[in-house]
């Protein structure tokens, strides 16, 4: 039963994306990577969301809440503040100059230099970071799920392979031949069942630290009583996102992600119009602010389970990345657990297929038409980002499990190692955005000098590991060192444009035409109540 639902689901959302994409116009480069600026805003949102909640959320965040409790919240909620941003400041920008990729915007402000340096970071990291780690959480929940080590007859590493490598062939097949449309489809139809999922797995649960007879909210009871700490939003010094870095690298990581991330915005910029993409990002900012009910909630009541329950701590194991798949089979009658894995798979294959679409559009648009072959039709462009999303396929296959395997804290791992790059990316562009002189040398030389330093604090200190080595102990967290490595940037590339790195003429950003730039009116209000809405839902729960 469970893995004829499990089938079953999969299936239906292959078939209802082939015809929902059918006849899209797919074999041009704007048609495949951009969907024909066609994306409205129900799509957007949902393709945000469920590329976003994959595998690293899901799984990973609620680890973290099954060790540190609802401080984690920080990863969900101030996302949504970071949406808003995104919808009232940065997509206005980004539709003006009609681009596909956050490269040609830095080429529009800086030079082809910056783009070219850029598309490299994004590639290089999306394979040996993100892909990675995907793919790694992600065959580790399914196997989980559906105790696919005794259906398989394989150990733990076997498994992890083979369900690897059959995320990589389905989801390839999504990004390779049905391009942005198909992703941002399919994306949406998994969504829905992740939503509806996700929330049985915390009613379910909740129902079971209830008891039988009693109501949800004496489950709420019982877990404070057990840990008075496990419902305090404010994180304590000594947890991983204690409440400083709400202000510091906590902040900047959300900042980033949601506003200059390829991955994630690339479905922004196919938005029919700048209304469909602001009403698409900022109804994603609402029900990622709501995200904990489903990513961290879980986490916390497995906590609890593990001291009340035996047979849960057996599947459990004292291994945080355990618990979420362990909560799925224990509390999930038989068929919906094959529904629910079959989400799960989706919410997987949407981040794997969307970071190869977006590798394929960086690769494909800013290096091969760019450089290597300028006059290429659009067929021939296409096709290259096809092979561009098979071999960095290939590759993140490789690194999952060599990567990520036997690592304990493999969330916050993950945060750090996206520090490297982040932090430096979004000085540039921050300053790209407000300072209309600094020229292209002065960011290649801040993007340079940040790349080190972020390395050499993240890869030399010691901070991924269980020794915090020399970066905790000077600023007391890997999250308080990016911020002032972000500061430190800012400052670099405002002095280097003092002191005469600066453009002949200020930077006038034009409007290129692409789509209606008229602004949803309601915007700003829905914005600003969003903002409210997480600023209230940090207050409840501070004490």
């Amino acid at each position: 039963m469970t893995i004829a639902t499990f089938l079953l689901f999969t299936v239906c959302v292959a078939l209802a994306t082939w015809w929902v994409t059918r006849g899209g116009g797919e074999s041009t480069d704007e048609g495949y990577f951009l969907a024909g600026r066609s994306l409205t805003s129900v799509f957007i949102a949902g393709s945000l969301l469920l590329t976003n909640l994959s595998t690293e959320q899901l799984i990973g965040l609620n680890a973290a809440a099954f060790t540190e409790g609802l401080s984690v919240m920080a990863w969900e909620v101030v996302a949504g503040i970071s949406l808003v941003a995104l919808a009232l400041i940065f997509l206005p920008r980004y539709l003006k100059s009609g681009i596909a990729t956050i490269p040609q915007f830095f080429e529009t402000r800086y030079g082809s230099g910056v783009r070219t340096l850029t598309t490299f970071i994004f590639v290089i990291a999306y394979t040996l970071i993100l892909l990675p780690f995907v793919l790694y959480l992600g065959a580790r929940g399914l196997s989980g799920m559906l105790d696919l080590e005794t259906r398989l007859g394989l150990d733990e590493l076997q498994t992890i392979w083979a369900v690897i490598i059959f995320i990589a062939v389905v989801g390839g097949a999504y990004a390779i031949w049905g391009g942005l449309k198909a992703v941002a489809v399919s994306d949406t139809f998994n969504g829905a069942g992740l939503l509806v999922g996700g929330l049985l797995i915390t009613y379910f649960t909740l129902s079971k630290v209830a008891g039988e007879g009693n109501s949800l909210f004496s489950a709420f009871t019982l877990i404070a009583d057990h840990d008075p700490d496990a419902f305090r939003s404010l994180g304590t010094m000594d947890e991983d996102v204690s409440w400083p870095t709400l202000f510091t690298g906590v902040l900047l990581l959300n900042f980033f992600y949601w506003s200059t991330n390829q991955q994630i915005i690339q479905r922004t910029f196919g938005a029919k119009n700048l209304a469909e993409g602001q009403k698409g990002v900022l109804m994603a900012a609402f029900f990622k602010i709501l995200a904990p009910l489903i990513l961290v909630l879980p986490g916390i009541a497995a906590a609890y389970l593990v001291d009340q329950d035996p047979d849960f701590a057996a599947q459990v194991d004292g291994k945080a990345d355990r618990a979420y798949g362990a909560l799925v089979a224990s509390v999930l009658p038989e068929a919906l657990v094959g529904f629910f894995a079959a989400v799960v798979v989706g919410s997987i294959l949407s981040t794997f297929n969307s970071v190869l679409n977006s590798s394929a559009t960086l690769f494909s648009l800013d290096i091969y038409k760019k450089f290597i072959r300028p006059d290429a039709s659009m067929r021939q462009v296409v096709i290259s980002g096809q092979l561009c999303s098979l071999l960095v396929g290939i590759f993140a296959v490789i690194a999952a499990p060599t990567f990520f395997h036997g690592r304990d804290e493999i969330f916050g791992f993950f945060q750090k190692l996206n520090g490297v790059y982040f932090i430096p990316i979004l000085a540039i562009m921050l300053i790209g955005l407000s300072n209309r002189t600094v020229d292209g040398k002065s960011a290649m030389i801040t993007l340079v000098v940040g790349l080190i330093a972020m390395s050499l604090g993240t890869f030399l200190s010691g901070a991924t590991e269980t020794e915090p080595g020399w970066v905790v102990g000077t600023f007391y967290s890997a999250y308080h060192y990016m911020a002032v490595v972000f500061v430190g940037l800012i400052l670099l590339q405002l002095t280097l444009g003092a002191i005469g790195l600066r453009r002949s003429e200020p930077y006038v950003q034009r409007d290129v035409g692409a789509v209606d730039l008229t602004p949803w009116k309601a915007a700003p209000v829905v914005g600003g109540g969003l903002i409210l809405m997480a600023i209230s839902v940090y207050a409840i729960f501070a004490f």
